[in-house]
Protein backbone atom coordinates (compact mmCIF):
# COMPACT_ATOMS: atom_id res chain seq x y z
CA UNK A 1 0.00 0.00 0.00
CA UNK A 2 1.21 3.21 -0.57
CA UNK A 3 0.95 6.55 1.43
CA UNK A 4 -1.74 7.71 -0.05
CA UNK A 5 -3.66 4.66 0.74
CA UNK A 6 -3.18 5.97 4.93
CA UNK A 7 -3.44 9.27 4.19
CA UNK A 8 -6.69 8.56 3.44
CA UNK A 9 -6.92 6.05 6.63
CA UNK A 10 -6.10 8.95 8.64
CA UNK A 11 -8.62 11.16 7.46
CA UNK A 12 -11.13 8.85 7.22
CA UNK A 13 -10.52 7.56 10.97
CA UNK A 14 -10.09 11.24 12.25
CA UNK A 15 -13.04 12.34 10.69
CA UNK A 16 -15.09 9.00 12.08
CA UNK A 17 -13.70 10.06 15.23
CA UNK A 18 -14.74 13.94 15.44
CA UNK A 19 -18.10 12.30 14.54
CA UNK A 20 -18.78 9.58 16.15
CA UNK A 21 -16.76 9.83 19.07
CA UNK A 22 -14.69 7.85 19.00
CA UNK A 23 -15.73 5.93 16.46
CA UNK A 24 -12.53 5.68 14.21
CA UNK A 25 -11.43 2.38 15.15
CA UNK A 26 -14.87 0.46 13.22
CA UNK A 27 -13.30 2.40 10.41
CA UNK A 28 -9.23 1.97 10.88
CA UNK A 29 -9.60 -2.07 11.98
CA UNK A 30 -10.75 -3.10 8.33
CA UNK A 31 -8.40 -0.69 6.60
CA UNK A 32 -5.81 -1.58 8.57
CA UNK A 33 -6.03 -5.54 7.79
CA UNK A 34 -6.77 -4.60 4.07
CA UNK A 35 -3.21 -3.08 4.39
CA UNK A 36 -1.26 -6.40 5.03
CA UNK A 37 -1.75 -6.07 8.83
CA UNK A 38 -2.74 -9.01 11.27
CA UNK A 39 -5.91 -8.79 12.96
CA UNK A 40 -4.06 -8.75 16.51
CA UNK A 41 -2.00 -5.83 15.31
CA UNK A 42 -4.93 -4.24 13.09
CA UNK A 43 -6.65 -3.97 16.74
CA UNK A 44 -3.73 -2.49 18.58
CA UNK A 45 -2.71 -0.01 15.77
CA UNK A 46 -6.34 1.10 15.88
CA UNK A 47 -6.13 1.96 19.42
CA UNK A 48 -2.83 3.69 19.29
CA UNK A 49 -4.77 5.69 16.33
CA UNK A 50 -7.92 6.56 18.17
CA UNK A 51 -5.94 7.57 21.65
CA UNK A 52 -4.56 10.90 19.99
CA UNK A 53 -7.78 11.52 17.84
CA UNK A 54 -9.99 10.85 21.11
CA UNK A 55 -7.96 13.66 22.74
CA UNK A 56 -8.49 15.85 19.98
CA UNK A 57 -12.46 15.34 20.08
CA UNK A 58 -12.94 15.60 23.32
CA UNK A 59 -11.83 19.14 23.67
CA UNK A 60 -14.30 20.26 20.99
CA UNK A 61 -16.65 17.39 23.51
CA UNK A 62 -16.04 18.79 26.34
CA UNK A 63 -18.80 21.74 26.48
CA UNK A 64 -21.17 18.76 26.37
CA UNK A 65 -19.68 16.24 28.75
CA UNK A 66 -18.84 19.33 31.68
CA UNK A 67 -22.42 18.83 33.48
CA UNK A 68 -21.20 15.24 33.93
CA UNK A 69 -17.93 15.26 34.14
CA UNK A 70 -17.74 13.15 37.61
CA UNK A 71 -19.98 10.27 35.72
CA UNK A 72 -17.52 10.28 32.97
CA UNK A 73 -14.47 9.93 35.00
CA UNK A 74 -15.92 7.05 36.86
CA UNK A 75 -16.82 5.32 33.15
CA UNK A 76 -12.47 6.65 32.63
CA UNK A 77 -11.64 4.51 35.53
CA UNK A 78 -13.32 1.31 35.03
CA UNK A 79 -12.76 1.72 31.13
CA UNK A 80 -8.91 1.83 31.73
CA UNK A 81 -9.34 -1.56 34.07
CA UNK A 82 -11.69 -3.12 31.50
CA UNK A 83 -8.64 -2.00 28.82
CA UNK A 84 -6.30 -3.96 30.60
CA UNK A 85 -8.02 -7.33 30.71
CA UNK A 86 -9.17 -6.64 27.26
CA UNK A 87 -5.22 -6.46 26.44
CA UNK A 88 -4.66 -9.15 28.46
CA UNK A 89 -7.18 -11.42 26.50
CA UNK A 90 -6.43 -10.40 23.32
CA UNK A 91 -2.90 -12.41 23.59
CA UNK A 92 -4.54 -15.11 24.53
CA UNK A 93 -7.53 -15.55 22.38
CA UNK A 94 -6.85 -16.60 18.70
CA UNK A 95 -7.46 -13.86 15.78
CA UNK A 96 -10.22 -16.07 14.06
CA UNK A 97 -12.67 -15.50 17.23
CA UNK A 98 -11.48 -11.65 18.09
CA UNK A 99 -12.80 -11.17 13.76
CA UNK A 100 -16.16 -13.27 15.07
CA UNK A 101 -16.69 -11.30 17.73
CA UNK A 102 -15.75 -7.72 16.31
CA UNK A 103 -18.04 -8.51 13.40
CA UNK A 104 -20.94 -9.26 15.88
CA UNK A 105 -20.49 -5.88 17.46
CA UNK A 106 -20.34 -4.27 14.61
CA UNK A 107 -23.71 -6.18 13.48
CA UNK A 108 -25.74 -5.37 16.99
CA UNK A 109 -24.55 -2.03 16.91
CA UNK A 110 -25.37 -1.60 13.26
CA UNK A 111 -29.13 -2.80 13.48
CA UNK A 112 -29.53 -0.94 17.48
CA UNK A 113 -28.88 2.08 14.93
CA UNK A 114 -31.15 1.06 12.37
CA UNK A 115 -33.89 0.51 14.53
CA UNK A 116 -33.71 3.66 17.42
Amino acid sequence: MGKFYFYILGIITGLANGLFGSGGGIIAVPMLKKSGLSTKEAHATSIALTLPLSIVSSIFYYNIIKDIFTDTLIVIVVGLAGSLLGGFFMKKIPSKYLKKAFGVILIISGVRLLCK
